[in-house]
């Protein structure tokens, strides 16, 4: 794990792994900043290094009428705004090799979305800002298959590369996590980070809302960790059930430091 490949990580001097959370979306101008600095307390307490991330809009919607974002510049804003706040580095999701520039002037990493990670025009256009880059493994892609995105970016002369693990499509509305990927993707020289709560989505549900299965969240982080990955990457809100995106597969905030404590102890065992 190379985390000088990110502004403003907070490194401790415990070997532990770092936290990618925040929530799904920009819902508004207040949230955002109530969840990190949760997130940012809680993570400063037991000495993990915390990234914010939300989506400033959402482009992969099952339904027309969905909710996507507060606008694009407002929501990107937002999210710098919570880093300068919190002094934390920020990550969000991209849709288009035109968008690149524009978002990287807002945040610390840029997300290739999963449905988008073999997409060559995403992948140069994110390499050429120089920012550190965060791609989603596509859930139809093998761990090995994910080594062409990640040329695609090294060969485009960015070698700041994160590679994030969230399920393979396994019939139509569910997902499966093979861990033998995490030490795999780990060859290709990458920060790996498991996404828990994407990878317990059920999606394709005949309401056109995504389904989940968020009391497998510690089962799924815990086993990420004894694998070896180098990040845990989660969504979380104070009040799931009210989460205008993704909320069936959050985590409840006021349940994130018990399963913290939990990953850290398991860490401490496997180093």
């Amino acid at each position: 794990m190379n985390l000088q490949l990110v502004p403003k990580i907070k490194h401790t001097e415990k070997n532990s792994f770092f936290l990618i959370a925040g929530p799904c979306v920009v819902e508004d101008g207040i949230m955002p900043f109530t969840i990190a600095q949760q997130v940012k307390e809680i993570s400063d307490k037991l000495g993990i290094p915390y990234i914010f991330k939300a989506s400033y809009r959402k482009a992969n919607r099952s339904r027309l009428d969905s909710f996507t974002g507060i606008g694009d510049i407002k929501g990107l804003e937002t999210i710098q705004a919570v880093g300068r706040e919190f002094d934390i580095p920020t990550l969000t999701d991209f849709h288009s090799a035109d968008e690149a520039k524009l978002v990287a002037r807002y945040v610390d990493i840029l997300q290739i979305p999963a449905f988008l990670c073999r997409q060559t025009d995403i992948l140069v256009a994110a390499a050429k800002t120089e920012k550190c880059i965060n791609i989603k493994k596509g859930q139809f892609l093998s761990p090995d298959a994910i080594r062409f995105a990640i040329e695609k970016v090294r060969d485009s002369g960015n070698d700041h590369i994160m590679v994030t693990e969230r399920g393979t499509t396994f019939g139509y509305q569910d997902l499966v996590v093979d861990f033998r990927g995490i030490p795999q993707m780990k060859r290709f020289g990458v920060t790996v980070v498991l996404d828990v709560t994407h990878s317990l989505q059920q999606p394709n549900q005949p309401t056109g809302v995504t389904g989940g299965l968020p009391e497998m969240i510690g089962t799924l982080a815990k086993a990420g960790i004894a694998a070896g990955v180098d990040g845990i990457f989660l969504e979380t809100h104070p009040d799931p059930a009210s989460a205008r995106s993704d909320g069936a597969n959050m985590l409840a905030l006021n349940q994130l430091e018990a399963l913290l404590v939990k990953l850290l102890r398991i860490r401490e065992a496997i180093i």
